[in-house]
């Protein structure tokens, strides 16, 4: 299914039969990737006054309830509402799916010095690994792939990790480069415990002098080694919650020109 879509007046064709999946999932399984010390994931059916929403159990349907956190356990797209006092729904924000897309792929620096928030030994996404990843692209969204790039980030728990983060100057780069979706296959752009400063958020959203209202933000997407770097059809699709966040599936489309 060979489909042509016009980005910023370029014509781009991709099979729409041959999705590449970068999303989490979303199961109760205790082994699936998580952080900020959520709990797992919970599906359960739904019981009372006689009825029980399991039909292996004896009930004539499945009726689960559903509990999770969209920030903590699994792939999720959130929206300056994530730091905002005001209340931002992503449902509201983003109203377009399709954008050109880049994928790269970085290993974190060590950071050798003392510096604010940042630490001696914390792992940081530079400036310019940043700046020499894009070149002279120009994509609409960004995907950040962090090397080493193992089945392992599906099942970790990242609570109490320091994991790897994103430098604010970085951020600002992306943002002030037309690049209005970052996706990264970490927990957060930000740094675990950065006193609340959220530099990389507030950047790359300009919050709160000149907030880019249109703009998101993905965490935890995981981006297999058989998808190289470069550019693609990205497909951002979310669940409309009424909230600053929400569980999402991004989808790449190779390009075929």
């Amino acid at each position: 299914m060979i489909t042509a879509i016009s980005i910023k007046g370029k014509t781009y064709h991709c099979d729409l039969s041959k999705p590449l999946d970068i999303s989490m999932q979303l199961s109760t399984n205790k082994e699936n990737s998580s952080a900020w010390y959520v709990n797992p994931v919970k599906i359960e059916p739904v019981k009372g006054d006689g009825f029980v929403g399991s039909v292996a159990l004896g009930g004539s349907v499945n009726f689960r309830d559903i509990t999770f956190n969209p920030h903590g356990n699994g792939t999720h797209t959130e929206s300056v509402g994530h730091i905002a006092k005001e209340i931002y729904s992503i449902n509201k924000t983003l109203t377009k799916f399709h954008f050109l897309a880049l994928v790269i792929s970085v290993e974190p620096e060590v950071c050798a010095k003392n510096e604010g928030t940042r630490k001696i030994g914390d792992k940081i996404i530079s400036l310019s690994q940043i700046k020499n990843a894009v070149g002279n692209h120009k994509p609409e969204a960004i995907l950040i792939r962090t090397n080493p790039n193992t089945q392992e980030k599906l099942t970790r728990q990242y609570s109490n990790s320091n994991p790897a983060y994103l430098c604010d100057k970085a951020a600002q780069f992306i943002t002030e480069n037309g690049i209005d979706h970052l996706l990264i296959d970490l927990p957060s752009v930000d740094k675990e415990l950065d006193e609340g400063k959220l530099l990389s958020h507030k950047a790359f959203w300009k919050y709160p002098e000149k907030t880019q209202f249109h703009k998101t933000i993905t965490e935890f997407i995981f981006v297999p080694d058989e998808i190289e770097d470069g550019e693609y059809v990205l497909n951002l699709q979310i669940a409309p919650f009424e909230n600053d966040a929400s569980p999402s599936k991004p989808t790449l489309y190779k390009l075929t020109y």
